[in-house]
């Protein structure tokens, strides 16, 4: 088992009625910007859970925060905290509005370019806003770890960046929030959860027999749930499993002493920057094909992964094989349609444009092994088409 360090300081409310909890957790004559999206939560009840709860605090509303939350719009909130010296920010929202308010917090006090915190040329400081959130939709874990991912829309670049001191203060987590979901919006938490577990452990073999042990208990119950609750959110039985799922697979839990994959996220984060796909939409695109391209680097976890999580039989190579058919079934299942050219057209170009740009950032090697180079990268995208 490989050296880790466990910190997680989010406090994690999970359950009915703990929206009711807010005026515990943020203290008192503070002034708070209230980030969120297009404006659904003022439909579904939440916005007015919230500010019944937030009564007596002075607030100031901050909307329109993008799916994959752009650069550009999230720059505003910044400046609206710096001219009305905002003290604490609460994201009322999923995965991108949550990721958009780490950005916020990290960027308001920060030393050089803001656009630096995701080219990776600066580090976030100390000196963070505190932050909080009301997790609305399940996908991406963003309420209990410290990463995120945010678009920058005049260069069309996805980056990902992360800090220890981007943790939320606290995450409101409420299963009966996702009764007004869009199916879509559903399908794609279900696959996003998925993909996070199979980043930590569709990897090498390692010792870390524990590890392993959780993210195939992670695995099995989104392969449960997940058709059961794109059709009955209401059951609190399935949401409740299912958000308790999205948190784990990526809570900082299940990477720890293990080695990690991540390639089918950067090279899934080129094709929504270039075509706007829904991000989970670009795993079930990615995945299968790399896991067949790196079949021989991943064969003996995808053999233990298709004997635990699938129940197959047969020779280490047959049932591997099989394991990736089975994951892109279930990704068929759960509403994806795993070939790029059933999501956008005129992809002809991509996997030479992404290929290129990976080179221009000098990224030498993605994986685990960093074995995953610009050929493979095209190869993979290639086969994805």
């Amino acid at each position: 088992m490989l050296n880790f360090q466990l910190y997680n300081p989010t406090n994690y409310l999970f359950g009915k009625g703990q929206i009711a909890k807010l005026p515990e957790l943020i203290p008192a004559n503070t002034k708070v910007l209230l980030t969120y999206g297009g404006g659904s939560i003022k439909k579904n009840g939440i916005y007015d859970q919230v500010m019944t709860a937030l009564k007596g605090y002075e607030i100031v509303e901050f909307s329109g925060i993008e799916p994959n939350p752009k650069y550009e719009t999230l720059m505003k909130a910044v400046e609206i905290i710096r001219e009305q010296k905002i003290g604490f920010v609460l994201a009322v929202g999923g995965g991108s509005v949550i990721d958009g308010t780490k950005f916020i917090s990290a960027a308001v006090n920060c030393e050089t370019e803001p656009s630096d915190i995701l080219h990776r040329t600066a580090e976030v400081g100390k000196n963070t806003i505190p932050f909080g959130t009301v997790l609305t939709l399940p996908a991406t874990g963003s309420e209990m770890n410290s990463g995120g991912v945010v678009t920058i829309l005049a260069t069309q670049e996805k980056l990902s960046f992360g800090s220890p001191e981007l943790f939320p203060q606290f995450s409101i987590c409420d299963p009966e929030v996702i009764i007004s979901l869009p199916r879509r919006q559903l399908e794609n938490g279900v696959v996003d959860a998925y993909m996070h577990v199979l980043e930590q452990y569709m990897t090498t073999k390692h010792d870390a027999l524990l590890q392993d042990r959780i993210a195939e208990g992670v695995l099995q119950t989104l392969i449960e749930i997940g058709p059961s609750v794109v059709e009955n959110p209401s059951d609190y039985t399935l949401a409740s499993n299912f958000m308790w799922s999205c948190t784990m697979a990526l809570n900082g839990l299940l990477n720890k002493g293990v080695p990690v994959d991540w390639s089918t996220h950067m090279i899934g984060h080129e094709l929504t920057a270039l075509y706007n796909i829904d991000h989970a939409r670009t795993l079930a695109i990615v995945a299968p094909s790399l896991y067949t391209v790196m079949f021989e680097t991943k064969k003996d976890k995808l053999a233990q992964y298709g004997r635990r999580v699938f129940d197959l039989q047969g020779t280490d190579e047959s049932v591997a094989r099989e394991a990736i058919v089975k994951t892109e079934e279930f990704f068929q299942k759960m509403g994806m349609k795993t070939k790029l050219s059933e999501n956008t057209e005129n992809y002809d170009d991509t996997a030479k444009f992404v290929a290129d740009r990976f080179t221009e950032r000098g990224w030498t090697g993605l994986g685990e092994a960093k074995n995953i180079g610009v050929d493979q990268v095209k190869e993979i995208l290639e086969m994805s088409y």
